[in-house]
């Protein structure tokens, strides 16, 4: 079952609330001695996450199917950028990170009960219950598996999102009235928690073989008054480029980024021109993203509004400091 993306919840009798967590999604059957985990992608799993299959088989019902997220926690919430590491070919690589970063499974459906038989054609109400009545009999022994929480009412939902802040992801909204809808979007929507934070303009890049701005690159200082390069944005339209380039190429010169700096051509895409012109810090813009992971905006942002009432030096890693406290919290351990 997947997901469509939304940019309001919906709302009624309907519909029930969950978190969306940052991991990666997985499914769990068990049959006697037999785990297996597969992803999204119908890949195999188990191999990466040993300590996931031996927390099934401590569970006392030998015969089931769960849906949920892996996640690997840490002191900012979760890391997503250490559930990634978990994906590694090396048997001695994966049993050291299965005890140095290890993972938890948040389930979130019951797809098969503990008399084997298949649960997916009722509504998720039902199945909801079932969940319930499984985790607090199956998982009493067991900090390896969670439940998700849920809830009916958007407003309880809503303020998950005040508690916990930045490290949710954002929110899941089911049908309560409609069965497992595998390969499809009709049954579930996201809504994803976006951030904003006010980046220094430390330097940009051309658009391949134009005279125009194609993306600027951002910064952020740090604890020691380096500017480290964090992400870029080329989020802004065709006619406000040569606007924009006019601004930037006023200021091209250094310091530009005193820390990390963009790196040069990508090894991916050895073709693409990845030349960069530093900037001298004088440009404040506030952009909305969706995750920050290992110092890096994980994928680009938005540029909501130039900051000209913000000073440079006020542009700090700060501001993107996660509390996990919040988060754990949800899952009721």
């Amino acid at each position: 079952m997947e997901a469509r993306s939304v940019e309001e919840a919906p709302v009624g009798d309907e519909w029930q609330y969950e978190p969306k967590w940052d991991g990666f999604r997985c499914l769990v059957f068990r049959d006697g001695e037999d785990v297996e985990l597969q992803s999204k992608a119908g890949q195999p799993l188990a191999r990466y996450f040993p300590e996931i299959v031996e927390a099934v088989l401590a569970v006392p019902a030998e015969r089931f199917v769960l849906d949920g997220e892996l996640v690997v926690p840490n002191e900012d919430g979760f890391s997503f950028d250490a559930l990634l590491q978990r994906l590694h070919p090396a048997a001695s690589r994966v049993k050291k990170l299965a005890v140095a970063t290890p993972a938890i499974l948040i389930v979130f459906d019951l797809l098969v009960g503990t008399d084997g038989v298949s649960l997916v054609d009722r509504p998720l109400a039902q199945r909801r219950a079932l969940l319930e009545k499984f985790a607090a009999q199956q998982f009493k022994k067991c900090d390896k598996l969670r439940l998700s929480p849920a809830v009916t009412a958007m407003d309880e939902a809503g303020e998950w999102l005040g508690g916990v802040g930045p490290t949710l992801d954002g929110i899941m909204a089911k049908r309560r009235d409609l069965p497992y809808c595998s390969g499809n979007r009709d049954g579930m929507q996201k809504i994803k928690n976006y951030r904003s934070a006010d980046c220094v303009v430390g330097g940009f890049r051309y658009a391949k073989g134009k005279d125009v701005v194609g993306s600027l690159l951002l910064g952020l200082y740090d604890e020691v008054g380096k500017l480290n390069h964090v992400g870029f944005s080329s989020s802004f339209k065709t006619s406000e480029r040569p606007a924009i380039t006019k601004k930037l190429e006023a200021l091209i010169g250094p310091p530009g980024f005193t820390g990390s700096a963009p790196g040069g051509p990508s090894r991916w895409s050895p073709e693409e021109d990845r030349q960069w012109e530093p900037l001298k810090t004088k440009l404040v813009v506030e952009v909305s993203y969706d995750h920050f992971t290992g110092g890096r905006f994980r994928h680009g942002t938005k540029v909501l509004r130039w900051r000209p009432d913000k000073a440079p030096e006020q542009c700090t890693m700060d501001q993107l400091r996660q509390k996990s406290a919040g988060l754990l919290a949800l899952l009721g351990k």
